[in-house]
């Protein structure tokens, strides 16, 4: 029985979410930090007590929270100050307990540059260093991670330029920029293990996971365990893992991860994180075991009360991370408020960790990650189908999000048949889906009024009280044809079966076959979501006096930060300089000119909050 009673978790968002449910169900009381921004979020409302502070990266005051509500534990999560030595010390300083490794530990093994020397010292092959490793190379942080400060390199050129910029992104992330340069595997398999050690000296494995499927560094899909990987090596990364654990004398979860050169068959240590992994559900699924739980246990000073042998694989399971981005527009983050969202809970082999709901504000000061769909089924591809059909069930409103873009990836033929590898992302061309269908649906939507309060841009002329209008155009982005009195869109047979939440969940038969969407009007816009994939449809004189491609005027592409303004009016410029560059959720974007001439306007300073689509940089082409 764990000896903690009250637990202050450090974090906010699903995670949160997610460590109050188990501390709930072995009886400890649970505290929420939050902030302004977060005063009204789930995670607040879901825990027995909250407490406000400054900012979640102020370890001063994160750790007097913890002392003035009486928490004799903090639970980290992952990301903010999970892996911050100076945290950890700091608790210990207050007599309080991590939930989590000590801070020698952390600092150890936090560390790429650190890690890798012990990596070293206990038998575990690493990466070659150094531009002597020929390019490309790989350019990262030593500390941190989540694919934040890195940049490959691929001639040496760019190198000073990445490098900065790099430093820049791990200085705002990790308040620490120093940097490596090792080798860059251009096809390679990201295999990490997740590990557990107790205060007895007890080190365990929990099977391996794939994350290979990422973007920018950026996890995008992991599974558990790796798919298409021999006996042999599958052992010897697994068993790597602990004697790399043991050597350290690590404490509590942690993942170690491997990169997997598929040109030579070598794996090479990466990095070990130092706490909870978002993707730990797929392990918790296939091993039926709660690693919440079990780090409580540990941080109360409890073995691990389980051997290798006892902890057994069943089937598999895939887990997708929905981001506020616009997938199929530069992968750029979004913000915004979410006016209705379905997430796909109560499915059979279906778990959601999220912590997104209706007419919730996503704001750009945080990770826009909004929430995990994790499918578990005997074998991998019973785990995918569920995976697809749980994508399509998921239906975000009001805000963009790459929950369409997942459903792309999890259904295609390159993952099905798990030809992936940590370069599929980058090269792949995931079309964005057709806006056939849904443009016929939002017709017969309007046309109907379902899913529509009161007079509307798409309001069909002609519609009579009590009776269904005659045959009518719906004028979308391009006109529709609609016959409400014969059930047909454009010709194809179309009929509503149900409807639910006030209209917005559409039960439909569409050529005889079932479908199921769903359908806002707000601030002038219909929204439809169908098979995951946010489409929006606008009236058509409200596209009248948008700027035309090539004027070189150059707009926000994404809301967020002005970090850097390079030119001044009347400054000449070549096609493709760098005029300045912006941030947004810890992402930088380098905004250049479209073609050269001369800046005729510059509306950027540096540090302003800048909203999505704002004018920023004007070049006056030259004749």
């Amino acid at each position: 029985m764990t000896t903690i009673k009250t637990l202050l978790v450090a974090n906010r968002g699903e995670i949160a979410l997610r460590v109050f449910r188990t501390a709930s169900r072995l009886g400890i009381r649970t505290v929420a930090v939050f902030t302004d921004l977060d005063a009204a979020a789930p995670h607040v409302r879901a825990a027995d007590d909250a407490i406000r502070v400054d900012s979640y990266l102020d370890v001063a005051a994160v750790v007097a929270a913890a002392r003035a509500v009486g928490a004799d534990a903090v639970h980290p999560g992952y990301g903010f100050l999970s892996e911050r030595a100076t945290f950890a010390a700091a608790l210990e300083d207050a007599g309080v307990r991590l939930v989590g490794p000590s801070s020698t530990i952390m600092e150890q093994m936090g560390r790429k540059d650190a890690a890798r020397e012990i990596a070293l010292a206990a038998g575990v092959p690493v990466v070659p260093r150094g531009e002597d490793a020929g390019f490309p190379v790989l350019v990262k942080a030593a500390a941190g991670g989540g694919g934040k400060g890195m940049r490959v390199v691929r001639d040496e050129a760019d190198l000073p330029e990445a490098t900065a910029a790099a430093k820049r992104e791990a200085k705002a992330a990790f308040g620490d920029d120093t940097m490596l340069i090792e080798k860059y595997v251009e096809h390679g398999r990201h295999i990490e293990v997740q590990v557990m050690g107790d205060a007895q000296g007890n080190v365990l494995h929990f099977f391996e996971r794939d994350c290979s499927t990422q973007r920018r560094h950026q996890k995008v899909l992991e599974e558990a365990p790796a798919p298409t990987l021999d006996e042999s090596t599958r052992q010897q990364v697994r068993q790597a893992a602990v004697n790399l654990a043991a050597h350290v004398g690590y404490t509590n979860a942690g993942t170690v991860e491997f990169l997997l050169d598929n040109a030579t068959g070598e794996f090479y240590f990466l990095e070990m994180n130092t706490r909870l992994q978002v993707e730990h559900p797929v392990t918790e699924a296939i091993t039926g075991l709660d690693l919440v739980e079990l780090q409580l246990r540990i941080a109360s000073g409890e073995p691990l009360g389980l051997t290798q042998d006892d902890i057994h694989l069943d089937g598999h399971a895939i887990e997708a991370r929905v981001y506020a981005e616009d997938s199929f527009g530069g992968f750029l983050p979004q913000a915004g408020a979410a006016s209705i969202v379905r997430w796909p809970t109560g499915r059979p082999g279906i778990r959601v960790d999220h912590a997104l709901e209706s007419n919730q504000v996503v704001s750009t000061s945080f990770d826009p990650m909004l929430g995990k769909v994790i499918a578990h089924g005997p074998d991998r591809e019973s785990a995918r189908l569920a995976l697809v059909g749980a994508l399509d069930a998921t239906s975000i409103l009001g805000l963009t999000t790459n929950a369409g873009f997942l459903r792309a990836l999890v259904d295609s033929v390159e993952f099905r048949d798990a030809t992936i590898d940590t370069a599929w992302l980058d090269t792949a061309e995931v079309p964005e889906p057709s806006n056939q269908l849904p443009r016929a649906l939002v017709a017969w939507a309007s046309a109907t009024k379902i899913a529509v309060g009161g007079p509307h841009p798409f309001q069909p002329d002609g519609f009579r009280l009590a009776a269904y209008p005659a045959p009518i155009l719906v004028e979308l982005d391009q006109p529709i044809m609609v016959d409400v009195g014969a059930g047909t869109v454009d010709g194809r047979a179309v009929q509503t079966l149900s409807l639910h939440s006030h209209g917005h969940d559409l039960d439909l038969l569409v050529d005889g076959r079932r479908v199921r969407v769903v359908v806002d009007v707000r601030a002038g816009l219909l929204e439809i979501a169908w098979q995951g994939h946010r489409h929006v449809f606008v009236a058509p004189d409200r596209l009248a006096g948008s700027v035309p491609v090539g004027d070189g005027i150059i707009n926000a592409p994404m809301p967020g930060t002005v970090l850097d303004v390079r030119v001044v009016h009347g400054e000449h410029v070549d096609t493709g300089a760098v005029l300045g560059v912006m941030e947004a959720m810890k992402m930088e974007l380098s905004l250049r000119a479209p073609f050269a001439g001369t800046i005729s306007s510059v509306d950027a300073m540096v540090g302003a909050q800048v909203p999505l689509g704002a004018a920023l940089f004007v070049v006056l082409e030259e004749e």
